[in-house]
């Protein structure tokens, strides 16, 4: 799922639904805790706003009380399913089987790989010499874990000469990361250590004397809504104490560069090349704002334009943090770029939704004089990266994924894959010729590809194929039709021997925010489900990027009732084309995709058995006033202007629950370091709906007190959250071998 800066879903009545698919004697539980009944009522642009739950917010003792008891409550239930264990078993088997390659970077002759090893717990680093070489354990997170918890590697960036790596460890799955720098060569850890580095982002100087980072300001609580607000890109010089590094891009160092409070400030640097990007990204808005700079200037270098080599004494003179030009703001929709030699290249949805590449140069660097290379075609570009023998350009089209490569000439070559799949992970570096990337389908197993100079993919061993049979497993991409019309394309995993004839269970998964496109995924922890005759889907519905730009905007602020609409509309579709019925559908989101699922049940109670709210949004007109709320505006709205308290409005779920009704059966899940959901938002949720449902179905509410968002979980933790969601979806969906005596 996708989050900030990386950076997250007919026929039958509710009567059928509510009383008939509960099992007899499955109600004999003791109640749920009740939950204190504090109503808060304002009055947002004429409309009375009542919140009943609003001193949750605070997270005070009475919170942190109800909440175990909300967990203590779901955990004595959950445990009661027979077939649990053996689920989790099965899960953990085939998990276990899987050697998961998330990034492959390079450095000088060195391979980076960031791999969860076969039967591990958490991804860690290792570095190997060529594609062929033996693999050496760099950076082990479980070496910086506190006591009684876990840690997490983040994020990590080798220099160009692959000699240091600045990499980021957060405790307990917060994501709250601190900056460490390893020496590669020996594996000692530099004295100078760097807090508040989330989204560092980490650029090195050509010569790896030096890296640009992003820093939260100092000093603002942890809980307050300013605490992701104006950061600063930061330079530091490797064996320097932080204490004297340098603010280098960001609030008041140069007029010429207008900061917002929720902007992320970056600077990137090339090797090979003399310009220095300066990014501003705004929170979660996927237009940027670019500028360009000199690293011979802005260092005092003289004539010397960078290498990997330096010349003597280069990296004494401190770095001037300006003067900046000017690339282009938000409403060129520039959404990447690339800088190769002189040129500077920019992927933009200006006047093309599936987006086009255009490129200006060190002389002008304009987005208003660039020249187009790449134009829009039926295919969407995801993303462009630059390698030394040209751009290479990552595509989606119609599902699959696609690799261009554009030379400097303006010759475009599409590359050839070994097989139909998805692309994801794609790097390439100035200093090496080529590009790596990982190729995926739904039955398919993960390969970690490198493509040459040549243009030849060589499918290497970094992710060796795991021991699961897939021949049993099948795919299908399907079609469903909206209220309005439009066509929402809908992918669908089962087992071949599993019956189409309406009887099977099936999890319907979606999101729909941001742009983020969901492709076709190798994800072995959902196989035991098939097994279990059960079916996956995958709803790509209005909010993500699929289908270029515009498929974003139709599921976005005042749009977004099209997100779960299409949901809606696809679940129908499942139903007609019999590859499940209403009592046999569960529906399941996670972060912003708790929006699609949470208002799919609002609109459609009767349509679904099961609802999975995964650290799901479900009070959006609060969230604003949380850490990360600020960030979100740009793509959910502000209850400050009349239109973003209409648009949060309608997507609020918590809002939107009325009393009486007969609600599904419900499991909501959180973790109480989540730093993107605040986990006030599932208890706020699930005291609402178990208060108002009147059906008997369960209403629970998951809750892991070692774990945030899902980054950086161990997968014994993802393990067993899948085997308690997998379970609840059997037990509530009727599956005979799932009910609790």
């Amino acid at each position: 799922m996708a989050g900030i800066g990386r950076r997250q879903l007919l026929g039958s009545t509710a009567a059928a639904i509510g009383a008939a698919v509960l099992p007899r004697g499955a109600s004999a539980q003791a109640g749920p805790p009740v939950a204190r009944v504090a109503p808060v009522t304002e009055t947002l642009w004429g409309t009375q706003v009542t919140d009943p739950y609003r001193w949750m917010e605070s997270k005070d003792a009475e919170w942190q009380a109800y909440a175990k008891a909300e967990a203590a409550y779901a955990a004595n239930i959950l445990s009661k399913i027979p077939g649990r264990q053996a689920l989790f078993e099965a899960i953990e088997r085939d998990t276990g089987a899987v050697t998961l390659v998330s990034a492959v970077q390079t450095g000088g002759d060195l391979i980076f790989t960031e791999v969860r090893q076969a039967g591990g717990e958490l991804a860690k680093l290792y570095t190997r010499t060529g594609i062929g070489g033996r693999d050496r354990l760099l950076i082990d997170p479980d070496r910086f874990a506190p006591k009684g918890s876990h840690a997490a590697l983040d994020w990590w960036a080798p220099s160009p000469d692959g000699s240091h790596v600045a990499f980021g460890i957060s405790p307990g799955g917060s994501e709250q990361s601190t900056l460490h720098i390893m020496v590669t060569a020996t594996g000692a850890l530099l004295p100078e250590t760097m807090d508040r580095t989330p989204d560092a982002n980490p650029s090195w100087l050509p010569d790896g004397t030096g890296f640009f980072y992003n820093r939260l300001q100092a000093g603002v609580p942890r809980e307050s809504p300013e605490y992701e607000e104006k950061s600063v890109c930061w330079f530091h010089r490797l064996n320097h104490d932080p204490k004297v590094d340098q603010k280098f891009f960001g609030e008041g160092l140069d007029p010429a560069v207008a900061v917002a409070d929720i902007d992320f400030p970056g600077v990137g640097a090339t090797p090979g090349s003399d310009i220095l990007i300066g990014s501003l990204v705004s929170g979660v808005q996927i237009e940027l704002s670019l500028y360009a700079g000199s690293l011979t200037e802005m260092f005092d270098v003289g004539s010397y334009v960078t290498t990997a080599t330096p010349p003597p004494g280069f990296g004494a003179p401190p770095p001037r943090p300006e003067p900046w030009t000017k690339i282009c703001g938000p409403e060129a929709k520039v959404t990447g770029a690339a800088v190769l030699g002189d040129s500077i290249y920019l992927q933009t949805h200006l006047n093309a939704s599936r987006y086009r590449v255009v490129k200006t140069t060190a002389a002008k660097p304009a987005f208003a004089d660039a020249v187009e290379v790449v134009p829009e075609s039926t295919a969407v570009i995801r993303g462009i990266v630059a390698a030394r023998d040209g751009i290479y350009i990552q595509d989606l089209d119609a599902g699959l994924g696609g690799l261009r490569r554009l030379r400097p000439d303006g010759t475009i070559t599409q590359i050839k894959l070994p097989f139909s799949g998805s692309i994801d992970a794609l790097y390439a570096d100035t200093l090496h010729d080529g590009a790596w990337f990982s190729l995926e389908g739904w039955v398919r197993p993960t390969v970690i590809c490198y493509v040459g100079a040549d243009g030849a993919v060589h499918q290497t061993g970094i992710a060796p194929q795991p021991p699961i049979d897939v021949t049993p497993y099948t795919s299908e991409e399907i079609f469903a039709v909206a209220r309005d019309g439009v066509k929402v394309p809908l992918s669908v995993v089962w087992r071949k021997s599993t019956k189409l004839d309406g009887s099977a269970p099936l999890v319907l998964w979606a999101y729909g925010a941001y742009g983020i496109t969901e492709d076709p995924s190798f994800i072995a922890r959902w196989l035991p489900l098939l097994d279990q005759g059960g079916i996956f889907a995958l709803a790509h519905v209005r909010g993500g990027g699929e289908l270029g730009e515009d498929w974003h905007l139709a599921g976005k602020k005042l749009t977004k009732p099209n997100t779960w609409r299409d949901l809606i509309a696809c679940a129908e579709t499942l139903i007609a084309r019999h590859f499940t019925s209403s009592p046999k559908l569960a529906i399941m989101g996670g972060s912003a995709g708790g929006i699609t699922v949470g208002m799919f049940m609002t609109e459609r109670p009767d349509l679904a058995a099961v609802v999975i709210d995964e650290v799901g949004v479900s009070n959006p007109l609060r969230s604003e006033f949380s850490p990360n709320g600020p960030p979100n505006i740009p793509e959910f709205g502000t209850v400050k202007d009349r239109e973003g308290f209409k648009a949060l409005y309608a997507m609020d779920t918590y809002q939107h629950i009325r009393n009486g009704v007969k609600y599904p059966s419900v499991l909501a899940l959180t973790g109480l370091n989540d730093p993107r959901v605040e986990p006030w938002e599932p208890t706020k949720l699930t005291a609402r709906l178990q208060g108002a449902t009147a059906s008997v179905n369960p209403v629970l509410l998951r809750v892991d007190t070692d774990a945030g968002h899902g980054y950086g979980s161990t997968r014994a933790q993802r393990d067993k959250e899948t085997a308690d969601i997998f379970a609840f979806v059997l037990w509530r969906t009727g599956d005979p071998r799932y009910q609790p005596r």
